[in-house]
Parts: C-alpha cells; sequence; structure tokens
C-alpha cells in the first residue's frame, strides 16, 4: 500500500524560534513550536496536521490493544441530558466542574466529563440475561470539564480526547477477570507509547468502587507525586497512602495537662524554640513533632452549603491539599477567612487547640484528626487563649476528635504501610486510571439482568480510562532533548523526514525519487522539499524541533553517491549509498 508524502512545501504547518508566552512545561512549548497544535482559548487547542497524525497513532494503539481483549467500540454524544446525572447525583456532584447548558425550551444539558452514566443505560436497554455478560465496550471522544486554571498545555485542558471503557459482569468474580484484562491491555498500550511509567495504587474519588489503580508516566514536572517502597512492590499516589496507625500509648503516668505561657510563638518553630527554653525535657529536646498543628478550611459542598473543618496534624507535617481534597470529595476546599473568624469568637488565632474544637463543643467545628494521633499520645497545642499553649494534653483522656482524615503530606523516609521499608517520593502525569466500580452506577440506574437461576441481579461494572490527547503531551514530556521533540516510532507523524539541502536539481531530483520509492513501500515521509531559498540551517533545525525519528539528508555528499542517515533519538549518523537507501530504511522502519 501507497503512504502519503507530506512535502513541508505544502504542509499546513510554520514552526517558531521563540516559546509562546503561556507555556510552562517543555511538551506545551515544542508542541507549539513546532506546529502539532495552536491554542484557540484557555485549555482548548486545535489540532494541526502534523498534531494529528500523532494523535491519531495513539488512538490507533489503543484501539488494537482493546479489541485485542474482546471490547467493542461505540460512540455516544458530547452533548447529554441532565436526567441520567441526576439519577446518580453527580449534576450536583460536578459542581462547577462541567459545562452545562439549556436549550431553546430551558431544557438542561452537559457537554460529557465522562459517559459511565450513558453505558449503563445503553447496556440496560438492550441486554437482559446473564448470557449476554461479560461485556466491554468503549469510546475515543472528546470531553469537557471546566478547569478552573487549566495549565500545561494538552497536559490540563477543558477539552480533551479520552479513551474511557466499560466491563459488565454477572458478578465480581467475573469483575476481577474483566479488570485484569484490561489492566494487561493497559500495560501493553503503554509499553507501545514509548515512555517510562509506573502503576500505582489510587483513589477512586467520582467513580466509588473497590480497586483503583493509576497508570503515570514518570516525569518531573508532573502533578501527580507518588510513593515506592524501598523494600516492596508498594506504590500508590500520595492520595491513596494509609499512614500506619500506631498501637495506644499507656498514659497512666502522663501528668496533667498544663497551660504555659508561650510569647511570641507564632510558628511551630519558635513554639519549639521556647519549650527547650522555658520548658525542657529531661529525655531529649522537644521537636515540631510533639506539637499538633490544628488546621482550619471550609468546604463547600455541591449542594451549596458550607461547613468548617479543623484537621489536627503533627506539627512537622503539612496539610497536603491534593490528600484532603481527595478525603472530602464532592466537596471543594476553601480558605478560612477572617469572615469566618468573626462567625467563630471561640477560635483564637495561631492558639487553636482541642479545647474548642469538635462537634460536640463550643465552637461545633467538626475537628478530625492525623491516624497517627492515636490514643495515649501527648501533645503541646494551643490552650484557645492568646499566648498560651497547652502541654501533656492526652489525646483520649483531655480530648476527643470526632475521627480521623488522612490528610498530612507524605514524605520520602516515611514507613511503608505494607511492610518494613521506607518510601520514596517521585512525580508523574497522570496517563490512565482503571476502577473496579462494582455496582454503584448499575443500582441507581437500575441496571439488572436475569441470573441462571433466573433471578434478577444486578450487574457489577469497571471502568477504564485513556488520556489520549494527553498521551501526546506525555510522550513529548518523556522523550524531547534540548533541540526539540523526538518521538518512538510508533507514534511518530511519520517515519522517515527527508531533507534535501542547496539549490541543486539534482539533490531534489534524488530526494523526489527517495520519496517515492519509500512510499511505494508504505514508508510514511515528511519531505523537505522546500526550496533552496529556505537554508539548509533551518531545514536541520526543523527536522530536530519536529522530532520524527529517522532524518535523512540529501545534498553535497550525492556527488559522492552518499546521502546521511540520522537517528533523531541517538543522534548517530551513517553515509549510506544512494542507491541501496530506500532497502536501508525500510528495513530500519520495520525492524
Amino acid at each position: 500500500m501507497t503512504a502519503r508524502i507530506l512535502r513541508m512545501s505544502s504542509l499546513f504547518v510554520r514552526t517558531l524560534r521563540d516559546d509562546p508566552a503561556d507555556a510552562e512545561v517543555p511538551s506545551h512549548r515544542l508542541l507549539v513550536r513546532a506546529g502539532y497544535i495552536r491554542r484557540a482559548a484557555p485549555g482548548i487547542y486545535t489540532w494541526l496536521p502534523l498534531g494529528l497524525k500523532v494523535l491519531r497513532r495513539i488512538e490507533d494503539i489503543i484501539r488494537e490493544e482493546m479489541d485485542g481483549i474482546g471490547a467493542q467500540e461505540v460512540s455516544f454524544p458530547a452533548l447529554l441530558p441532565r436526567e441520567p446525572y441526576e439519577a446518580t447525583d453527580r449534576w450536583t456532584e460536578y459542581g462547577d466542574n462541567i459545562f452545562r447548558l439549556q436549550d431553546r425550551k430551558g431544557a438542561d444539558y452537559l457537554l460529557g466529563p465522562t459517559h459511565e452514566e450513558m453505558f449503563t443505560l445503553l447496556v440496560k436497554d438492550l441486554y437482559s440475561s446473564y448470557k449476554d455478560l461479560p461485556l466491554a465496550l468503549y469510546q475515543i471522544q472528546t470531553k469537557y470539564r471546566d478547569e478552573s486554571r487549566p495549565r500545561a498545555g494538552l497536559l490540563r485542558g477543558r477539552e480533551f480526547v479520552m479513551k474511557d471503557s466499560y466491563s459488565f459482569d454477572v458478578d465480581d468474580a467475573g469483575l476481577e477477570e474483566s479488570y485484569q484484562r484490561h489492566r494487561d491491555a493497559y500495560i501493553r498500550i503503554f509499553d507501545r507509547l514509548g515512555f517510562e511509567y509506573v502503576i500505582v495504587s489510587a483513589m477512586s474519588g467520582a467513580m466509588g468502587g473497590s480497586m483503583s489503580e493509576e497508570f503515570l508516566a514518570r516525569a518531573d514536572n508532573g502533578e501527580d507525586t507518588y510513593v515506592r517502597c524501598t523494600a516492596c512492590d508498594f506504590a500508590a499516589n500520595v492520595e491513596a497512602v494509609r499512614v500506619p496507625t500506631p498501637s495506644p500509648v499507656p498514659y497512666g503516668d502522663a501528668p496533667a495537662a498544663h497551660a504555659e505561657q508561650t510569647p511570641d510563638t507564632p510558628t511551630i518553630e519558635t513554639l519549639v524554640d521556647h519549650l527547650n527554653q522555658a520548658h525542657a525535657r529531661e529525655d531529649r529536646p522537644w521537636a515540631a513533632s510533639d506539637t499538633l498543628k490544628n488546621v482550619l478550611v471550609v468546604l463547600h459542598h455541591p449542594d451549596g452549603t458550607r461547613e468548617p473543618l479543623a484537621i489536627g496534624v503533627p506539627g512537622d507535617r503539612e496539610v497536603d491539599l491534593k490528600r484532603l481534597d481527595a478525603q472530602v470529595y464532592p466537596a471543594e476546599i476553601e480558605a478560612f477567612d477572617e469572615a469566618e473568624f468573626k462567625k467563630h469568637p471561640s477560635l483564637v488565632k495561631g492558639y487553636i487547640g482541642p479545647g474548642v474544637l469538635g462537634e460536640e463543643n463550643e465552637s461545633g467545628i467538626r475537628y478530625l484528626v492525623d491516624p497517627r494521633v492515636v490514643e495515649g499520645t501527648r501533645w503541646v497545642t494551643g490552650a484557645d487563649t492568646p499566648g498560651s499553649h497547652v502541654l501533656d494534653l492526652v489525646a483520649g483522656r483531655d480530648f476527643t476528635p470526632d475521627g480521623t482524615i488522612e490528610a498530612a503530606d507524605v514524605r520520602a523516609g516515611d514507613p511503608c504501610p505494607r511492610g518494613d521499608g521506607v518510601l520514596e517520593t517521585a512525580r508523574g502525569i497522570e496517563m490512565g486510571h482503571i476502577f473496579a466500580l462494582g455496582r454503584k452506577f448499575a443500582d441507581a440506574l437500575g441496571l439488572k439482568v436475569l441470573d441462571e437461576n433466573g433471578k434478577l441481579v444486578t450487574v457489577t461494572m469497571g471502568s477504564y480510562g485513556i488520556g489520549a490527547s494527553r498521551a501526546v503531551a506525555a510522550v513529548a514530556e518523556g522523550t524531547h532533548d534540548e533541540l526539540g521533540l523526538s518521538w518512538p516510532r510508533e507514534v511518530a507523524p511519520a517515519d522517515v523526514h527527508l531533507v534535501a539541502t542547496g539549490k541543486d536539481e539534482a539533490v531534489f531530483a534524488a530526494a523526489e525519487r527517495i520519496a517515492h520509492e519509500l512510499a511505494k513501500q508504505g514508508v510514511e515521509v515528511l519531505y523537505d522539499d522546500r526550496p533552496g531559498k529556505v537554508s539548509p540551517g533551518v531545514k536541520f533545525k526543523d527536522a530536530e524541533l519536529i522530532g520524527v525519528p529517522t532524518i535523512v539528508v540529501v545534498g553535497k555528499g550525492l556527488a559522492d553517491g552518499v546521502v546521511e542517515v540520522k537517528d533523531r533519538r541517538t543522534g548517530e549518523r551513517e553515509q549510506v549509498p544512494a542507491d541501496h537507501v530506500v532497502d536501508h530504511l525500510v528495513r530500519l522502519v520495520r525492524a
């Protein structure tokens, strides 16, 4: 099958020498400069021919592997009615994160952020027996989410292309098998995409379900922080890390809690310094981990209600807002500002302690603490009086929180929740997420089938997503160098970037011949046939910026019967006889 030749002289592309002003990450900068995408609005991008070819290649890889496990492709509309999302409460839970609109008759619609409801209703409409299952359906489709601060180009946009698939089984054993099939397919997909990735345990968030894993592309500038154990195979997104809970501590010999004056101690550091000077311990110096820091936030719930929340963490820790956000979803976190303090006069800023916190106490503010705050642990914390802290405050004796919450930051060196090792941290970009959904959506929408005994049973589901457009950026992030993009062969917009240099007609004639012979062999060629007024230096820079894996230069060497073949990823060059270069390139591309 003859492949198409893309000619730089007519290709709809303009390369840029300067970075776009709003570019925050290398992929955004290089995809714009190399002529793959153009910004249409914040978080919304136009795909140019080169970018669309990369996106389609990624979609083809996804399709091949999904078809390989027996999944069937469908396509839902992006414009969706309100009612299914109302039935699952997500019309409200999504809050400001979805685009809502009305038709001319006043009916409510949304631009689909995800399609669990629609898949569930489609299967309910067509299937009614256990004999129809198991079933797996998928689509590759544009999604919409109203990101409050779209950033990083394709990595965090308002419009994006996503593959979402769903499995439908009669029982949990079937779901487990479907989950594993999808997991194996995802490993094959990400292996083919050509960047480093890691599989980590994750939070299910809005999806719910019993099991959840993320596929993260390794990236120093990634939005997601994950941890891995130095001694076992444990790996998890920090949002999903569970702090090992210490055993209760005997406190029969603990002294009574006592308040002390601690002037000029606005920070944990100054408090610890004061304690070591004015209240020195006999066993060891005071440390930040001996103090209990109480952080206040406001939860804005989807129904519009606002709830103050107090979080107690050891003083050597900070509240990680991403971990907190995952715990309180679908509520959104807002700052506890001066107006909130005026509503709660019992709170003394800078000296807040458990004495006024808790739903049963004076403030009426729900008080959740870190799992390390177990019964019998002794703390220094605010005394609810200006310039004063209380010492030897014992959990379970002097205060009882309303519960625990996983909100403190996770750090390198923390103990592994699973074994004897310690955690190390790294960053990544979320590329895929798989969930064992269970029956959440089937229950809400009434998806039942008759089992082999003629009894109606609720179908159990799995949900599996891949960010196809995000993958374009993730591959670029993981493979670029100081010269530009550098695509793996399976996703590159062409197999060979052929460059004709100089003004000699014989050079252009030879390059034209090579391009046509390669195309006849099914090799996709990006041919820089721009006339001699475009300098060789400009052509070389464009070839390196665009990032096709094999660059072929037809130039001065043709007089000696050779052309140059360069590996874009390694920089290695070789001189190949012009008469044999087509065969050489075909072998190289198909290796």
